[in-house]
């Protein structure tokens, strides 16, 4: 071949290359402006503990943080966001998934524009719970002071771009609330047992119950209409506290059923007071978000979702290791796909992908509200 019909060859195959990735590019954004278009969410916002943090402990002086590799190892180019797991959180796959955005960002980032805020940020914060003392405990957000920095945003929208286009924007966003986790594992049955020393577990539950529900009620009189609220996982399967309460952590590391009961009962609970509330405001949408089920079918049937090992962390020897705990000198699994855990407390990317899965059709459902 002639050098000129080898230029002319090798253009053809650039020519090819570039209109199969232009094409490919315009579908990619022509599905998500259909997705937009479709849906009736027009931003997420998000109030919780590090099962739904994106970054917002990074801005506060503490140690309940995951800034850090081996954190965030499987994100887009392996950044560390505050994210406690080693890739994307539920909540970043519902938001992409309703046409949002990929990755919801921290409210506390500075770097923040109009646009960004204008899709919804997280307010959760790593380590707290709906008991303003197990905040303390942990030195992070509250619950309360995340319903704050929300008024905050809100007043900080209508001065952008007018209270109208504000009410708007928060009258058809989603809301989701997950927390709770923290409250009974440090602060009622962790070491110090703070909690259990002035109530019952009975009593304590309905204490939480009902900050819980004052969040709701906040979040309604600021203009929410769209909220789920999630339920507590099984807590007596987290890694760390199998090996808190095992009679032998390194032989038996089965689930600790008597708190997995508690985590049940409240669940319990939380659909009743759910569903009263829905019918005290029947402008709103309440709904109640199952994550017991779903992990404690991945804890019994392991094989069925992929996964290999169920009781231990990915990270270190996945006993113990969280936050400062787990870093960039501590091993990690071969393949974290493979474990339902990614340190000992937090799941894998792989684990939340399965339960997003289970929950899209709650998004459908908001998508067309």
């Amino acid at each position: 071949m002639s050098p000129s019909g080898l230029f002319q060859t090798v253009s053809m195959l650039f020519l090819v290359h570039f209109v199969v990735l232009l094409v490919f590019t315009l579908q990619t954004a022509e599905a998500r402006s259909l997705a937009a278009i479709n849906s009736s969410i027009s931003a997420f916002f998000i109030f919780g503990d590090s099962t739904a943090d994106s970054g917002n402990n990074n801005y506060i002086p503490t140690i309940s943080r995951s800034n850090f590799p081996p954190y965030g190892k499987d994100l887009p180019d392996h950044i560390s966001t505050g994210r406690f797991t080693n890739g994307k959180l539920v909540t970043d796959y519902l938001s992409s998934y309703a046409g949002i955005k990929d990755m919801i960002p921290p409210y506390l980032d500075p770097t923040l524009t109009v646009d960004d805020l204008k899709t919804g940020v997280c307010f959760a914060s790593a380590g707290t719970g709906f008991d303003p003392l197990t905040a303390q405990i942990n030195g992070v957000i509250p619950i309360q002071k995340q319903l704050k920095y929300f008024k905050e945003y809100k007043s900080r929208m209508e001065l952008e771009i007018g209270k109208e286009k504000t009410r708007r924007l928060i009258s058809s966003a989603f809301f989701l609330i997950s927390a709770g986790t923290n409250d009974f594992m440090i602060n009622y049955y962790g070491p110090t047992k703070i909690r259990s020393k002035t109530y019952n577990i009975s009593a304590y539950q309905d204490f939480i119950l009902q900050q819980g529900q004052q969040l709701i009620q906040g979040l309604l009189e600021l203009g929410a209409r769209k909220i789920a609220f999630v339920g507590l996982p099984p807590i007596g399967c987290v890694p760390a506290v199998i090996t808190l309460f095992s009679d032998n952590a390194l032989t038996h590391r089965g689930c600790i059923q008597r708190l997995s009961a508690v985590a049940s009962r409240y669940n319990t609970l939380l659909r009743s007071k759910l569903a009263a509330l829905q019918k005290q405001t029947p402008a709103a949408t309440i709904v109640y978000l199952d994550i017991f089920n779903p992990i404690d079918r991945m804890v019994s049937n392991p094989q069925q979702f992929g996964f290999e090992n169920v009781n231990r962390g990915c990270c270190g020897t996945g006993t113990i290791e969280l936050a400062v705990l787990c870093n960039s000198l501590s091993p990690v699994c071969l393949d974290d796909a493979k474990y339902l855990f990614w340190d000992s407390v937090h799941p894998t990317q792989a684990a939340y992908y399965s339960i997003f899965l289970g929950l899209r059709p709650l998004v459908d459902r908001f998508m067309h509200i």
